[in-house]
């Protein structure tokens, strides 16, 4: 399944045979997202969730906002806009 992607205006696919997180996938299509630990433990690939829903693989420890997501543990279930600057 391949779901549509909008960052910071800019379209980028998940593709759920290619990736196994949307950290993954961005940089994968040349995007710098922020990150550390790649585990959901630091919360420096927070960004904020415009629109759409996700799922994460792995239950996030690291404290989210309502509308937050971390893109090391999550992938994207309908089709997503996020802002990576947020």
């Amino acid at each position: 399944m391949k779901v549509k992607i909008t960052v910071n205006g800019k379209i980028a696919t998940f593709d759920q045979s290619k990736h196994n997180s949307l950290l993954e996938a961005l940089e994968q299509q040349g995007f710098e997202p922020h990150f550390h630990c790649r585990d959901g433990f630091c919360g420096a690939c927070r960004c904020k969730l415009v629109s759409g829903s996700i799922d994460y693989t792995l239950e996030p420890i690291a404290f989210i906002h309502q509308g937050e997501v971390l893109t090391c543990c999550a992938v994207p279930n309908s089709e997503i806009e996020i802002d990576l600057d947020h």
